[in-house]
């Protein structure tokens, strides 16, 4: 009788233990309504701007951080990878306002044909986006007239954003390796 007692207080301690710790847990993963995060109607926007791509000078804002061994032997510089800190502008000129940056790397990922891999964020510093940011991840294949990219989220207004980029060269200078690329980009955001 002590033993079935014994047992019986035992069984009931574990039941009691898994209750106050199931009690205490969080949830890893929950389903939340939009309206709980305060979202309102999804829209869908247009931005155009200008990225300037300077290699070249004492101010360069696009520089090689590492390379393959085989880099500079290779057509396409496969291997090469570059930091950016591009300035976004209104118009084509470098003088023009400057709404934004282009923050992160492109790497040469195509040993066939001049195919950037990039992975960068918009980050905007004017207007009613000033301080949002758009984050880009895909394929550049520079010498293709348009480019597409996708946009893959992105932060304050830009919460939930989706949608892609569109890439045209406007000016390249083969001396340099400057560029600057007329950019188009259609995103869903709440």
């Amino acid at each position: 009788m002590v033993t079935t007692f014994r047992k019986l207080v035992s069984v009931l301690l574990i039941l009691i233990s898994l209750t106050l710790v199931t009690a205490k847990s969080r949830h890893f993963s929950r389903t939340l309504s939009p309206s709980s995060q305060k979202l309102r109607k999804e829209k869908l926007s247009h931005l155009h701007f200008y990225f300037h791509d300077i290699v070249s000078g004492k101010n360069p804002t696009a520089v090689r951080v590492a390379q393959a061994a085989m880099t500079n032997h290779s057509p396409t510089l496969f291997g090469v990878v570059v930091m950016i800190d591009d300035p976004l502008t209104m118009e084509p000129e470098p003088s023009s306002k400057l709404v934004g940056r282009a923050q992160g790397i492109y790497a040469s990922a195509s040993q066939n044909e001049t195919g950037l891999l990039m992975a960068m964020n918009f980050s905007f510093m004017e207007g009613k986006y000033n301080g949002s940011t758009l984050s880009v991840l895909g394929r550049n294949a520079v010498l293709s007239t348009v480019r597409e990219m996708p946009i893959v989220g992105g932060s304050g207004l830009f919460r939930f954003a989706r949608g892609y980029a569109q890439a045209k060269t406007h000016a390249f200078d083969p001396k340099t390796g400057d560029a600057v690329v007329e950019y188009n980009v259609y995103v869903f955001h709440y």
